[in-house]
């Protein structure tokens, strides 16, 4: 079976989908990767098929707080359409299937629909999809956050058609499809599968709900094609297509295995002193004196540090010996040797921390970061530091919490509790699809 994988975004978004195709590749499928340019050493070293799409995403926005004028983001927006159709289009060509996962996904369906292939769309985080029970996450003007969740909801849609209605439409009557009346919900369909752990991140409903899968026998829709021609197939009531009537179905979170071990550097710094506290935050573009701030924070605990680059080029300018400065790293093998993780609530990073069983601070900066926050406070094991600026005072007060005994000792309580296994029931859910089940 020729499998598609397609998503655009930064590591958070990709990594993910890595550890899917590498499943899938494990159990017999090709696997081709579509994603932003920036990740094709990554993808290629685990020996998967890379086809880039769109400009490198660690590019954009790279000044911090950096707002586009409207006349930028129109055309950022008609750009990313362009590019999407044209190369998830011409990467589709001989698969038989197509998972779309994070939700710039303006037109794999589309291309899906134009192919005749089945199509499922993937979120990392239950607040991305819609539900009476979680607002969506803040993107911007145009929603009333005061609002009930669902009239939330049904404005952030209105959103997502002023942004994306035309140009998507624009190409799918160019290529002979029928155009959307609604874009976000057309991307997500009515059955999106929510790839985060049912512990740490569970879809909000009722656990015997008959809307909510939990097992991994696929649905009629999904036999009939999951998203193409889907109204023949295994309908929704018309009250229940949209909100706490989707069909979600949670495997798990998917999780990259990555055997390659520690550099020797980080391992000399692991081994020459008492576990440190691990600051990373990704793809966010942070202050330049957040750096400096995590170690006088440690310093002030009486801990060492290890600050990751990130995107941002966090330095220290520091040569003592309590604080290493890291390039990318493998979190699974990292995170159990640390005393508490400092990061910015992406959905893997909460999940790889989570597994670890060690304790988290987290500084939400945008998206489902805050939800991530909320949910580590919520099961009581971490701090979801307050929205604003960051210093040394801030983590040291966020840390004193975070390493709080009952607080270390519910975060490695609640570690044996969730799923290792999203990404190969996935798979295995996949290429049940295929024709003889193979």
């Amino acid at each position: 079976m020729r499998v598609l994988l397609s998503t655009i975004g930064s590591r958070g978004e990709v990594q993910p989908m890595l550890a899917l195709g590498l499943e899938l590749a494990r159990l017999g499928a090709e696997v081709r990767l579509c994603a932003p340019p920036d990740f094709r050493d990554l993808i290629g070293g685990f020996g998967l098929e890379f086809v880039p799409v769109g400009p490198e995403v660690s590019k954009a926005g790279a000044v911090r707080g950096a707002v586009p004028t409207l006349q930028e983001r129109r055309d950022m927006i008609a750009g990313t359409v362009a590019d999407q159709f044209e190369a998830v289009g011409a990467a589709a060509a001989d698969c038989e299937l197509l998972i779309g996962c994070g939700a710039l996904q303006i037109a794999a369906r589309s291309i899906a629909e134009l192919r005749d292939i089945p199509y499922f769309y993937a979120a990392y985080a239950a607040n991305t999809l819609p539900s009476e029970h979680l607002p969506p996450p803040p993107l911007g003007p145009g929603v009333d956050t005061t609002a009930d969740n669902l009239t939330q909801w049904k404005q952030d849609a209105d959103r997502w058609n002023a942004l994306w209605a035309e140009p998507l439409n624009a190409r799918r009557t160019a290529l002979g499809l029928t155009p959307v009346t609604d874009v976000r919900d057309h991307i997500f369909t009515d059955h999106p599968w929510l790839a985060a752990d049912p512990v740490l991140g569970p879809w909000p409903e009722p656990a015997d709900s008959d809307l909510t899968r939990s097992e991994s026998r696929p649905s009629a829709a999904e036999l009939a094609g999951s998203g193409v021609g889907l109204a023949d197939a295994d309908p929704l009531p018309r009250d229940r297509q949209w909100g706490s009537g989707l069909d979600v179905w949670q495997p798990g979170a998917w999780m990259l295995r990555d055997q390659r071990p520690l550099a020797a550097e980080i391992e000399r710094f692991l081994a020459a002193g008492e576990p440190p506290v691990y600051f990373g935050f990704g793809s966010m573009h942070m202050a330049p004196e957040t750096g400096r701030a995590a170690l006088d924070a440690a310093r002030a605990l009486g801990r060492r540090a290890v600050i990751l680059r990130g995107w941002s080029g966090l330095n220290v300018r520091d040569d003592a010996t309590d604080c290493l400065v890291i390039g990318d790293v493998d979190h699974q093998a990292l995170f159990p040797r640390v005393a508490a993780v400092v990061h910015h609530g992406g959905a893997g990073t909460t999940t790889a921390v989570a597994c670890a069983g060690v304790p988290h601070v987290v500084v939400p900066q945008r998206f489902d970061q805050y939800y991530w926050a909320d949910r580590v406070a919520s099961l009581g094991i971490g701090f979801a530091h307050a929205p604003g600026e960051v210093t040394a005072a801030t983590l040291v007060s966020a840390l004193e919490d975070a390493l709080a005994p009952e607080t270390v000792m519910r975060a490695r309580e609640l570690a044996p509790a969730l799923r290792t296994d999203g990404a190969t029931r996935a798979a295995q859910r996949i290429l049940s699809l295929a024709p003889n089940g193979s």
